[in-house]
């Protein structure tokens, strides 16, 4: 009885600050399957966050209160993770991170544009709904560059370097005509059913919302950038230069790995790694006969068209020979798959000149939207066709779709553990570098270049372990760190 009663108040507490997370961030309670606040932004006032963090805090002292021994073994571990979890969104709170929202690579800026990939738009309701978000948006950048205003007059600023570049994807979303506007796309082809009056007012509305919201928003951001936030923006790189830096870079370094490691064990471990790495890297050049060592291979494979892809669609089509190969080889693999299954798009053209070369993006929880692998097809002559093979292994299967496809399907978990991939990231980003290897069980990889490439993709993240240790905590300059990128990647 006493355990039972125990359950349910961990139940209860969790299910309550569940429910509050998804009033605060609408945007995410769509991708959970939560359609609630459908027709709702978050909110990033001072006093949103203040109440965020003070909900948070709240939660975290009763769970002070619930007797684990009280337990079963499942609820153990689902009370540990809780915690963890209020203790990095407080100590992120604390440390005002939300003060830097963007980059050139990452934020609100490049996510809004596809936001009609993302949310139902089956029924009139969707589209109203739809339609509301967009006029709110302006609201919602208004207050984004109130904080970062803030965060200009406490010292919490990114370095220029990362924003440097970012006026092309937003000057992108500055069309002539709402028409133009990727964002106006649901418009131009509705579900049937929809009656003439219905789609007239939508259009209609749909226009404005565009025209009023959205451009004159992105119109606000670009200025904002230019006059207020790159000349305010820091020449250093590392986060030493923001208060309470080194603070910060401990909790970023727990809530990224998991683990109580320093930034010089880290660097260590990275070291180790790339001279394990390299000395494979070797092995595979001495294989293909090639005369010349690691520096004269890396040009070869740099400047030889053979490795390349003449086209976008080229680059996609080897992509998705990749992947249907490797749907083949599953049941073989994995006792359990996901219901769910996945695509391939492009990264679209305003954000891909400074993104990734590739990412994944979740299926919607109420399993509405098929995960998500974008492929950056911007600049071919930097995706070599020799790495796609790891690439895709990664992003798509057996990497980040299988393992979040199916942890979103656990419906024996709480919420919280199947879509908050924030609080797990060693542990997905751990299993997409394992499912690359996991390529060499089922007969990929047998080209030495492409096996190459996949070691370059584990050289690749050695090395982010030794500069990103070496910027942010033992003194290194960005040059340092590029001349070690170079010297040890291809």
């Amino acid at each position: 009885m006493e355990e039972n009663s125990e359950s349910k108040k961990l139940h209860a507490l969790i299910e309550q600050e569940w429910d509050l997370r998804m009033e605060d961030d609408p945007l995410f309670a769509t991708e959970c399957g939560d359609h609630r606040f459908n027709d709702k932004l978050p909110r990033v006032r001072p006093e949103d966050v203040s109440n965020r963090r003070r909900i948070l805090r709240d939660v975290q002292v009763k769970t002070v209160e619930i007797d684990s021994v009280k337990l079963s073994p499942s609820e153990k571990d689902n009370l540990l993770i809780f915690k963890r979890t209020l203790e990095n969104e407080i100590k992120e709170i604390d440390y005002k991170a939300y003060l830097m929202p963007l980059s050139k690579a990452f934020g609100f800026h490049l996510s809004f544009p596809e936001l009609y990939e993302f949310v139902p738009l089956s029924t009139v309701e969707d589209y109203d709904d739809y339609i509301s978000r967009l006029a709110a948006f302006k609201g919602y950048v208004n207050d984004q560059i109130d904080q970062m205003r803030a965060g200009i007059s406490d010292g919490y600023i990114p370095a220029r370097v990362t924003l440097e570049g970012i006026d092309r994807s937003l000057s992108a979303q500055l069309v002539e005509d709402a028409a133009d506007s990727p964002l106006f796309k649901p418009f131009q082809k509705m579900p049937p059913g929809f009656s003439n009056a219905d789609q007239e007012r939508l259009i209609q509305n749909g226009r404005k919302a565009i025209e009023e919201s959205v451009i004159e928003a992105y119109r606000t951001l670009l200025r904002f950038i230019n006059q207020d936030y790159l000349v305010g923006a820091r020449s250093d790189v590392g986060v030493m230069a923001l208060p309470d830096g080194e603070a910060f870079y401990k909790h970023r370094v727990r809530m990224f790995t998991s683990l109580d490691l320093t930034a010089e064990e880290i660097h260590e471990i990275g070291r180790g790694e790339v001279d394990r790495i390299r000395n494979e890297m070797l092995e595979i050049i001495d294989q293909t006969k090639f005369e010349g060592g690691f520096r004269e291979f890396v040009e070869f494979l740099r400047k030889s068209p053979q490795f390349y892809a003449d086209t976008p669609e080229q680059l996609l089509k080897e992509v998705s020979y990749v992947l249907k190969r490797m749907d083949g080889e599953l049941p073989g693999l994995f006792k359990t798959l996901p219901r769910t299954p996945y695509g391939i798009r492009p990264i679209p053209d305003y954000s891909a000149p400074g993104t990734t070369t590739a990412y994944y993006f979740p299926p919607a929880g109420d399993g509405t939207k098929a995960g998500i692998y974008y492929v950056n097809t911007y600049d071919l002559n930097s995706r070599p066709l020799y790495e796609i093979e790891a690439l895709s292994l990664h992003e798509a299967v057996p990497g980040h779709h299988l393992q979040i496809a199916l942890q979103q399907e656990l419906g024996d978990i709480p919420k919280f553990r199947r879509f908050d991939y924030l609080t797990s990231t060693a542990f997905v980003e751990g299993w997409a570098l394992y499912a690359e290897r996991l390529g060499l069980e089922v007969g990929f990889y047998q080209d030495p270049y492409s096996n190459f490439g996949r070691l370059s993709y584990e050289m690749w993240r050695a090395c982010r372990l030794v500069v990103d240790t070496g910027l942010h905590a033992l003194g290194w300059d960005r040059a340092r760190a590029i001349r070690f990128m170079i010297e040890n990647t291809s």
